[in-house]
């Protein structure tokens, strides 16, 4: 029986085991130009023992930013300062991919260059507030991209994935997922396109299938994942027809299967088991789940969802943040556990960010 804990093959890499560290925002890039920081190494080297880091969302242009504090990695600065982290990682014996992620919609005009705002898919008002550096303010109206400003965020996409291999990255992990902008094309609601971007199912999959490609291109395809979450509601995305959803996915699926890509990263939301056993079906690679929990962070109980076939490894959040040694301390059975403080999760220094215990 294959456990949790035994090694994996990852499109060639070799993982010692089978968690892996999900990408989870903490806006502590506090570098020049957006850029990484020494603490942010020691941060990610603390989690090395992971079978699989994915980074933040690391924003692949400028205009992509939707946090106070998050790196880019469209800047020969923020490679230099990147490379400090994947040394780290990698001297701890670690495997390291960079997510990358575009926020579209998700932002303010506070958090970008004077004169720029967010875009999306369509003009459509996100209902909600964002975090700025002057407080919560409500979500406005993104402004719609023109058939040669997607085009140009596709190169952005793959020019970002370069980058990131520059910098020391394993790979990249495209996060089309939470209702950033790869999922915005997706949901009906946030893409009223009636142009070959939008409309149809095959409109609406055309954006993440066109920056798979580019950047499988670019980096090449075993270097490439890519994290989707259908049905999930969260930056008030509404994929509400499961019939509708299931196509939108199962599409998508197919047309990435034959690219030869790392993994598949699902995101499951509540009530999309059924959905998650019929992409594993459709996919020929890697699949990380990260499992659905009801709002408890993903346990030891997650586990068995590799030795039953459901994954291949299993996707930790907050229960890795708060536990930089969390694969030995899952081998151990019960732990035990730090608990995640929520109050440091987003900005802020040391506390809450490097100096969570291990067991030793």
């Amino acid at each position: 029986m294959t456990t949790a804990f035994d090694p994996h093959d990852l499109a060639g890499r070799r993982l010692a085991n089978r968690i892996v560290m999900a990408p989870m925002t903490r806006s502590r890039a506090y570098g020049p130009g957006a850029s990484p920081t020494e603490l942010m190494a020691t941060y990610y080297a603390q989690r090395a023992s992971a079978g699989l880091i994915v980074t933040e969302g690391t924003q692949p242009s400028v205009v992509g930013q939707g946090y106070p504090n998050t790196p880019g990695l469209h800047s020969d600065e923020q490679v230099a300062a990147w490379r400090v982290v994947t040394d780290a990682v990698h001297e701890r014996g670690g495997v390291i991919f960079a997510q990358l992620m575009h926020a579209g919609r998700i932002g303010h005009p506070s958090l970008l260059p004077e004169g720029l705002r967010p875009v999306a898919p369509s003009a459509v008002t996100p209902l909600g507030q964002v975090f700025t550096q002057e407080g919560p303010k409500e979500l406005g109206t993104p402004r719609e991209l023109t058939d040669a400003e997607i085009t140009a965020t596709v190169a952005d996409f793959a020019s970002a994935a370069r980058h990131a291999i520059a910098a020391g990255f394993d790979g990249v992990e495209l996060h089309g997922a939470n209702g950033y902008l790869i999922h915005q094309f997706l949901a009906p609601n946030a893409n009223r396109r009636t142009d070959a971007w939008g409309g149809s199912v095959e409109g609406r999959v055309r954006f993440a299938v066109e920056v798979t490609e580019a950047v499988a291109a670019a980096v090449g395809a075993e270097r490439v994942g890519i994290r989707l979450s259908p049905g999930n509601p969260v930056n008030d995305i509404a994929e509400d027809d499961p019939e509708d959803t299931a196509e939108v996915y199962q599409t998508l699926v197919a047309r990435l299967a034959p690219l030869g890509l790392a993994y598949l990263h699902v995101m499951e939301a509540a009530g999309q088991r059924e959905l998650v056993r019929r992409l594993r079906e459709g996919w020929p690679g890697t699949l990380v789940l990260n499992p659905f929990t009801g709002g408890e962070p993903t346990g030891p109980a997650e586990l068995k969802l590799v030795e039953d076939g459901t994954a291949d490894l299993i996707a930790y959040g907050s229960l890795f943040l708060a536990n930089p040694d969390l694969p030995a301390r899952l081998a151990a059975g019960d732990g035990p556990f730090n608990a995640p403080d929520r109050t440091t999760f987003f900005g802020g220094d040391h506390r809450g960010y490097t100096d969570y215990p291990a067991l030793d």
